[in-house]
């Protein structure tokens, strides 16, 4: 064993990708980027405005070479501009319009903006294939469930990415597509044989490959034929076995965030890192809930796993050299110029589907049906209201809401009804039906996956919930 303690201690500390509350770095992560941690991942809450950002990544790359984090998709799923919405339509709409150009431009135009904050890696693009409509954790993520259309739009985006020098980080292998559990909470088991996967999951990633991206994140999704009941993240079989030897990928593994449910109830959060970097991991996200305490107890559990032979050195070394690769890269990358952020509306304008004619718009009342947000999305406003400023706009839970109460307050007045993912929500499906039976006239506007659609109305469906696909449907009904 040629390593001392503290060489081991510094390996350890490489893989990790750590979280932190606040908008400006506390103490422990910057002593611990001095000590070799290997970068950040920062969050929503993390996120001030674009110049305190730029701030926050400087003091963090004086403290040591991080790389530097975060989920920027674009759509439902955004950092940048978590207080407000994204003004990039997501991946369903981006799909929608099926123009690769397009894709690579708004790709683009996010990883300009993130370059400019000093972000080094983006965990997108979002290359699942979504077959399963009920899938809570993918949805309007994904491009599509065509696996062709998938791929060549994971391509634009990584090759859009990539261009302005910020690392790509196609996720989530080997498909989470196709699950109807959230991984945040318990483990989905995607039950399908190789040749399914091979033709439908894995196809998009080969693109991805072949596009050169910097970094691929795994799932914490079971597929039996390959796993068994082991999510794909603590899997030799996934990660060394079928993306490394089959696929041929020699970039940066990155693990999902090791604090979510489906690995902290099963082999806790320092044994899963363990595990996580013998199947193949690089690079271990650690997500927003251990601390500094946490932090040192992995390091030591990678430490004592090497010592007892459970973790070979080498192992941490190929992780090292591969992160190192990928700084190196970054730090050689000067971007092309910037795509305008203008290019988001464009996108979100030709997503918008409208069918039927609605009326012009007389005193509207707006009715919006609440959605329980999702972990990956986070709390991030949503809804028509900052386009509509002449509307009365009203929130309400489809459970506890009374159609005939609405009905009376929209007397004579125009009634849009504003949904986001209707096929999901039994409740949500109910109270539509029940206001446009009653009201024909009414205008409906899915802000979601248009899956399901009451008859009658008027139907505008955006393919995602961002302030740009918002902006994109009330354009429609400005006569």
């Amino acid at each position: 064993m040629g390593h001392s303690d503290r060489g081991l201690r510094r390996l350890a500390a490489g893989t990790l990708l750590a979280a932190f509350g606040g908008t400006s770095a506390p103490d422990w992560v910057l002593r611990g980027l001095e000590d070799g941690l290997g970068g950040v991942t920062l969050f929503g809450f993390n996120v001030g405005e674009p110049a305190a950002l730029g701030a926050l990544t400087a003091a963090l790359r004086a403290a040591g070479d991080p790389v530097i984090s975060l989920d920027e998709e674009g759509g439902d799923v955004t950092r940048l501009a978590y207080h407000v919405g994204s003004p990039y339509p997501g991946n369903a709409a981006l799909g929608a319009v099926d123009d690769t150009g397009l894709t690579r431009r708004v790709y683009r135009a996010i990883g300009s903006e993130l370059a400019a904050c000093g972000v080094t890696l983006d965990m997108a693009p979002d290359a699942d294939v979504n077959t399963a409509a009920d899938n809570p954790v993918i949805g309007t993520r994904a491009f599509g469930d065509d696996p062709a259309l998938v791929a060549r739009h994971t391509m634009a985006a990584v090759e859009g990415l990539q261009a302005m020098g910020v690392a790509a980080c196609v996720k989530h292998f080997p498909g989470h597509g196709a699950t109807t559990v959230d991984s945040h909470l318990a483990v989905p088991v995607v039950d399908v044989p190789l040749d399914v996967l091979r033709s439908r999951e894995l196809v998009p990633f080969q693109a991805a490959i072949a596009a050169g991206t910097k970094s691929i994140m795994t799932a914490h999704v079971a597929v039996p034929v390959l796993t068994g009941d082991r999510p794909a993240t603590l899997s030799p079989a996934a990660i060394t076995g079928l993306l490394r030897d089959d696929l041929g990928y020699r970039g940066v593994v990155i693990s999902d965030a090791l604090d979510m449910q489906a690995i902290t109830d099963g082999v806790g959060l320092a044994g899963g890192a363990v595990l996580s970097l013998a199947a193949g991991a690089d690079l271990l996200c650690l997500g927003p809930k251990p601390g500094p305490d946490d932090v040192e107890r992995i390091i030591a559990e990678i430490v004592a796993a090497v010592r007892d032979g459970r973790l070979a050195a080498a192992r941490l070394e190929e992780a090292a050299a591969r992160t190192q690769a990928l700084r190196l890269w970054s730090g050689s990358r000067a971007g092309a110029p910037a795509e305008p952020v203008t290019v988001g509306l464009d996108a979100a304008r030709r997503a918008v589907r409208l069918d039927g004619s609605p009326g012009p718009l007389k005193d509207p009342l707006v009715v919006e049906l609440d959605t329980p947000p999702t972990i990956a999305v986070g709390d991030v406003p949503w809804g028509v209201a900052p386009w509509l400023p002449q509307a009365e706009v009203v929130r309400v839970r489809p459970a506890e809401a009374s159609a005939a109460d609405l009905l009376g307050r929209a007397v004579d007045r125009s009634l849009l009804v504003v949904v986001k993912d209707a096929h999901r929500y039994a409740d949500s499906r109910a109270l539509v039906s029940e206001l446009v039976t009653a009201r024909p006239d009414a205008i409906v506007v899915e802000m979601g996956l248009p899956v399901w659609r009451p008859g009658g109305a008027a139907y505008i469906a955006t393919y995602g919930a961002a302030r740009a696909n918002a902006q994109a449907a009330m354009e429609l009904l400005a006569v």
